[in-house]
């Protein structure tokens, strides 16, 4: 008896052998890795290699990558049994550092299985030129950005710094002759001179508390240099302003002002060119405390808006009354308008406004 399990076992393992032995296409690897690889380096290439074990002749149909930056060649010809083929996979690295896998769905005429292959590695991003980086010209003075945007401030916090970076493409050094031109908010800090091919920090300190106004705002500054291609240098500021809260306790949600409105999405309907289009958002305090609305801003200067009150009692509620004007516009006009308000759950609210102005 131990004799015949014995047999059967040894049976049992070579049949398995075997059946780990019969795929078809035998290849030497289905899964390449490149490891790294430049961005500007060129495409990279590998050849899948593989046996035709299937006992018979075949012929590949079709190679289909997973991604448009692979591009597959593979061979034409019939592979007779015994004989070796090869898929051929060009990868351009351009436009996509960081890691990549990709893959190739092999299609043959045996059956209706198809073989799955695959590529990975690392694509090192090409280092980027000083003409590259700072794009934005002012004379021989380059920036990256034709504007400083310092995002979110709080107009109940301290002042916020932000630096920008700048670099002295020309041949003379750019000396900062007077001080900076800003409003009494914003303090810019420059350094005296910029020696040729120096890059330098432009320091601009905002107080949104001195801005006192609420939402998106825009401010200009004024650099005066001696560059010889452009003296003096405008740039525009952005920020949006904002009041802080700190993070509400459950026990206080039932005493804070909340700003409910009566639609996220509000329809103008239909009208010609020409024609404004009117309509009305209510909102309401839902909570106990006063509700103090600072603004509310729309982001088009075809949309008006006018707040009947901007303080409502707990329980109080008011309307905005909105024009949406249509002239030289056609189609779907979708805007939107922002409130700020003392809601220290949704300080921020938006509200979209939609009509549709036919030709």
């Amino acid at each position: 008896m131990r004799f015949l399990v014995l047999v059967w076992m040894a049976w049992a393992t070579a049949g398995l052998g075997y059946s780990q032995q019969v795929e078809p296409l035998l290849f030497a690897e289905k899964i390449h890795d490149f490891g790294e690889i430049t961005e500007t380096g060129g495409n990279a290439q590998y050849d899948f290699t593989f046996t035709n074990n299937a006992g018979r002749p075949v012929r590949i149909i079709n190679v289909q990558p997973s991604c448009g930056c692979t591009t597959p060649d593979w061979t034409k010809e019939t592979i007779a049994t015994g004989k070796t083929g090869f898929i051929k996979v060009i990868f351009d690295p351009r436009g996509k550092p960081g890691y990549f896998n990709k893959s190739l769905t092999v299609t043959t005429d045996l059956d209706g299985n198809s073989i799955n292959l695959q590529i990975k590695g690392q694509i090192v991003a090409a280092a980027k030129s000083v003409e590259d980086t700072y794009t934005a010209d002012h004379g021989n003075l380059k920036l990256k950005s034709n504007s400083f945007n310092l995002a979110r401030v709080f107009i109940n916090q301290n002042p916020v710094t932000m630096e920008f970076d700048m670099y002295n493409a020309g041949k003379n050094t750019i000396h900062f002759t007077e001080k900076p031109l800003a409003p009494s908010h914003i303090k810019v800090t420059i350094p005296e001179l910029l020696e040729p091919k120096q890059k330098g920090k432009i320091k601009i300190t905002y107080n949104a508390k001195l801005k006192n106004q609420y939402g998106f705002v825009s401010d200009n500054i004024e650099l005066i240099t001696d560059d010889e291609h452009h003296q003096r240098k405008s740039f525009s500021v952005y920020a949006t302003i904002e009041e802080y809260f700190p993070l509400v306790s459950g026990s206080e949600l039932s005493t804070v002002p909340l700003l409910q409105t009566e639609l996220t999405t509000i329809d103008l309907g239909r009208t010609t060119s020409g024609v404004t289009m009117n309509g009305e958002l209510k909102i309401k305090n839902a909570g106990k405390k006063d509700l103090v609305i600072h603004t509310v801003q729309p982001n088009c200067s075809c949309l008006e808006v006018q707040t009947e009150k901007m303080v409502l009692k707990g329980g109080e509620q008011t309307k905005i009354k909105l024009s949406l004007h249509g002239q030289g516009r056609t189609g779907t006009l979708q805007k939107a308008i922002t409130l700020y308000s003392t809601d220290p759950i949704n300080p921020v609210q938006r509200v979209t406004v939609m009509g549709y102005i036919e030709e």
